[in-house]
């Protein structure tokens, strides 16, 4: 009987994510009427988790026909999902035997690269572990992915583009050492590809989150229950960014809407690069 009960909880929760999502949907496909991806493939990495749900759920009301990949036991069978494919992006072989397979098919209008993780919060935590791991997973996975998928990619009659979900901690420090190292190295690459691969009608951008409330703070607040209010007070909009404002950022660029735009970092950080507020505070109290 326990497991009966057990059983029905699950369907329950996965019916409760499929409507959640589904009407997420509904609310994107009203606000983003004016851009169309027309049944074209985006490719998404990292689609199982916060912002990846977000870009899922936007790009389906996009009219894009959403290929999303993450690692193997995620969930990927929600609503706006048409492909799902499970393998490791630190797996080589993995990445370049998911590049083959969608190059049989028909070419991507663009690619997402959201997937990426951080733990070592300051330089004393930065082991070598940690520092192969973090520049692997967020930067040399998206690179290496990337460049299999240029040859399908190359001077498609729409064009097509890169989006690479970047971090602020690219742009001044903010801790996590390795992960803003790799963010940077993930904006030069950005750089090349719009630089070399314009000429064969690709464009590449980069998003650049401040915080974003996803799971990835569980770990914090288990801690400092405190945290979110006292980051908060950071960012001239006074919150954290949320998932879908990051989504909508990236759809932006990756669709038809941003055809002339190419070899740039757009900001979705709720202020925080714009100036130093603690310091304005400070002197202005």
């Amino acid at each position: 009987m326990l497991l009966y009960y057990k059983s029905i909880s699950i369907l329950l929760d996965e019916r409760l994510r499929h409507d959640v999502r589904q009407a997420r949907i509904g609310e994107e496909r009203t606000r983003s009427r004016m851009i169309d991806f027309g049944g074209r493939s985006v490719v998404v990495t990292g689609a199982a988790g916060g912002v990846g749900g977000a870009l899922v759920a936007v790009l389906s009301a996009c009219g894009a026909r959403v290929v999303a990949c993450d690692r193997e036991g995620t969930e990927l069978t929600g609503a706006g999902i048409e492909e799902a494919h499970h393998f490791d992006l630190l797996d080589d072989d993995a990445v370049t035997a998911f590049a083959k397979r969608i190059g049989e098919g028909a070419a991507p209008a663009a690619v997402i690269s959201n997937a990426g993780w951080t733990r070592a919060e300051t330089l004393a935590d930065v082991s070598t572990a940690a520092l192969d791991r973090e520049m692997d997973l967020n930067f040399r996975s998206a690179a290496l992915l990337s460049q299999a998928l240029l040859p399908v990619m190359r001077n498609q009659p729409q064009g097509a583009a890169f989006v690479f979900i970047s971090s602020v901690n690219a742009q001044a420090h903010f801790g996590n050492p390795a992960y803003a190292a790799a963010k940077a190295a993930l904006n030069a690459w950005m750089r090349a590809i719009a630089t070399e691969e314009g000429r064969n009608g690709i464009r590449a951008n980069a998003v650049i989150p401040g915080s974003i409330r996803t799971g990835a703070w569980e770990h914090r607040l288990a801690n400092k229950p405190e945290i979110l209010a006292a980051v908060g007070k950071l960012y001239p909009l006074g919150r954290l960014v949320e998932p879908v404002e990051v989504a909508r950022a990236a759809v932006f660029l990756a669709s038809p809407f941003a055809s002339g735009i190419t070899g740039t970092t757009l900001n979705v950080d709720a202020g925080l690069m714009a100036g130093n507020l603690p310091f304005l505070d400070q002197i202005g109290g």
